[in-house]
């Protein structure tokens, strides 16, 4: 695999199976619900690194942690995407597990059960300054920060990036746990981060405010470059306290919003070590986050396709 022409990607963060239930009707307390159930590889690290591989010869690497119990599945299915998989097998902790529930009735939303696992795991000890050797840029999955060693490994990878003029984008990854940290907390931990990949939800949390628009704008006050993603609507674009651009949603019929944000975020990020502009590459985020919401599962069709 060759390094396109903006040089490589590393993606640091989570790896898991995704088991996803979809399912029609509401869940019956108590009792059989009717669904249909595959197992897959999932992990919005690994997602946004497939994604960024997806359809190109391009340098997309992932460091991550995995159980030695899934880790050959993992590394195979990575490597089917055009990943360069960087797996640490951990002894000691299986791979993390997330439960998807689909209803189908609704727009494919869907509710997760996590049990991180081995991901959790993730810390100084598994970076190396060589790691950055031939990267254009650095991808942090928001996952890092909801643990002790991720939260470690996040300054430590800052520095090695700035050290090399590296830019580092980083998706916030979830509500809920961004609620349990702390929305200042977070905030500290992503300074000198120049790209921050919030959903709405998300932004809106960071901020206290109920308007994704003046979310996103007061975001740019602290990282350089905020892609608010807004599902079907698309995404927005703020810099420097305003909103510059907004892009629609691409059509789509959904089945499975997994990884729907993964997706915008890899392709995002592969159209800008294209040498895409933020708006340009916004476009190009939202027409993979249309594709990922018609498949089942957050990947591109490769690997377990």
């Amino acid at each position: 695999m060759t390094a396109g022409p903006g040089g490589a990607l590393l993606v640091v963060g989570d790896v898991v199976t995704d088991v996803v239930a979809r399912h029609r009707g509401p869940l019956a307390s108590g009792t059989d619900t009717a669904a249909s159930i595959r197992r897959l590889p999932g992990g919005a690290g690994a997602n946004v690194a497939c994604w960024a591989a997806y359809g190109e010869s391009r340098d997309v690497r992932l460091l991550g942690r995995v159980g030695a119990d899934a880790a050959a599945w993992h590394e195979r299915e990575l490597v089917a995407c055009g990943v360069r998989p960087l797996l640490i097998v951990d002894a000691a902790a299986p791979t993390g597990t997330v439960i998807c529930l689909v209803d189908t009735r609704d727009s494919a939303e869907r509710t997760f059960l996590t049990d991180s696992g081995a991901s959790l795991r993730l810390g100084p000890g598994d970076w190396s300054d060589t790691l950055l050797d031939g990267v254009a840029r650095l991808h942090l999955s928001g996952y890092l920060l909801f643990s002790e060693p991720g939260r470690a490994l996040v300054p430590v990878a800052l520095a090695a990036a700035r050290a090399r003029g590296v830019p580092v984008s980083l998706d916030p990854a979830s509500a809920g746990f961004l609620t349990e940290l702390g929305v200042d907390r977070f905030l500290a931990l992503v300074e000198g981060v120049d790209v921050l990949l919030p959903s709405r939800d998300e932004a809106c949390l960071l901020t206290g405010l109920p308007d994704a628009a003046d979310a996103a704008a007061k975001l740019s006050r602290h990282v350089p470059l905020v892609i608010t993603k807004l599902g079907a609507e698309g995404a927005m674009v703020a810099r420097s306290g305003t909103v510059c651009a907004r892009v629609p949603g691409a059509p789509a019929s959904p089945r499975d919003s997994t990884g729907a944000g993964d997706a915008f975020t890899g392709a995002f990020l592969a159209a800008l070590l294209a040498g895409a502009e933020p708006e340009e590459a916004t476009v190009t985020g939202c027409r993979a986050g249309a594709r990922a919401v018609e498949r089942v599962g957050g990947r591109p069709p490769c690997g377990t396709d």
